[in-house]
């Protein structure tokens, strides 16, 4: 029995790929190559190109192959493209699920993880953000994932299907192979932005914002290795093979880390000496964003390996400055 991986030539969907393999499973591999990369593909994946937003396609994989469970990736991800186009977002990834989850139910597949993200939050009311406080997403993206939580919900309720949904906060780093790693067109993540600048690629490094409720005036995060954040999809489907009920969890180291102090160790990194501009604020950018990922150590086991920030960035750094531009060669 395989697990299938949709979106799994997409930045956090690969890594997971790695993982799974390294693991000893069988992994199928669904994408469009949308903003997915075949060379991110691992060798030891079966890869089908297509959409899930084409079921005889879907429908044609399930009866091809044997699945115990499917990771979902698949779904544009850029909050600001959300904003200036909210259709697209709607229907890759609410319409997108939808037949998918048509598929599964009609094809006997019941276990799904379920890449969700820490935009479902909105602005936070407390810090560290439990997965119990309030869901008032603030751009489209975050409102698609959340109505997609809200689909798996009801469909399980209805058809038995149990799900397992992640909400991360900052994906980042890269496979410590420096194979592959973090290539998307146009960037928007913060430590790859940085990265071009030692790699040539920018002048400086924009901060939007010095004047938030923070120690320094600049934005905080909660920085997560992509490693650490595939082993948590590994064991969302054991969880779920094991016959627990639907669940939900944060994955976040719990410590946030300002923009100017991502900066500072980027510097120390590379010994560059990355230059930082002030810009203005941008809207809907809240000044705190941390996880309490307790409840995902307590019920799953997880335990991130990768949580320097040094590690983190040095990671980024090693893949970036080998393949400055992504997987194009």
């Amino acid at each position: 029995m395989a697990i299938l991986v949709l979106g799994g030539a997409g930045y956090i969907g690969s890594h997971t790929v790695y993982e799974l393999i390294d693991s000893g499973a069988d992994v199928v591999i669904a994408d469009n190559l949308q903003t997915g990369y075949i060379q991110a593909v691992h060798p030891k994946a079966r890869f089908y190109k297509g959409d899930i937003r084409d079921k005889a396609f879907l429908d044609n994989l399930f009866k091809q192959e044997k699945f115990e469970a499917v990771i979902h990736f698949a779904a544009n991800s850029l909050v600001g493209e959300s904003m200036v186009e909210p259709l697209k977002y709607y229907d890759n990834n609410l319409c997108g699920t939808m037949v998918l989850l048509k598929s599964m139910v009609e094809n006997g597949i019941d276990n799904i993880v379920f890449s969700s993200t820490a935009a479902t939050y909105g602005e936070p009311e407390s810090i560290p953000i439990l997965e119990t406080d309030k869901t008032e997403p603030t751009n489209t993206y975050g409102e698609t994932k959340l109505s997609m939580e809200k689909m798996f919900k009801w469909v399980s309720k209805a058809h038995g299907l149990r799900y397992v949904s992640l909400r991360y906060f900052n994906a980042c780093g890269a496979h410590v192979s420096g194979e592959i790693g973090e290539a998307h067109n146009p960037e928007s993540h913060l430590i790859p932005i940085i990265l071009q600048v030692p790699n040539g690629q920018r002048e400086a490094v924009s901060v939007f914002g010095d004047d938030y409720n923070t120690k320094d005036g600049t934005c905080v995060r909660d920085y997560i290795h992509v490693t650490d954040l595939a082993q948590a999809h590994i064991l969302a489907v054991n969880y779920l093979k094991k016959g627990n009920e639907s669940n939900i969890f944060n994955l976040g180291n719990g410590v946030g880390f300002t923009v100017n102090e991502v900066i500072e160790t980027a510097r120390k990194v590379t010994g560059h000496p990355i230059p930082a501009v002030i810009a203005p604020r941008r809207a809907g950018d809240p000044a705190i964003l941390i996880a309490s990922s307790e409840k995902a150590k307590k019920v799953l086991g997880w335990k991130p390996e990768h949580d320097s920030l040094e590690e983190i960035i040095a990671s980024a750094w090693k893949w970036h400055k080998n393949h400055p531009k992504g997987f194009e060669k």
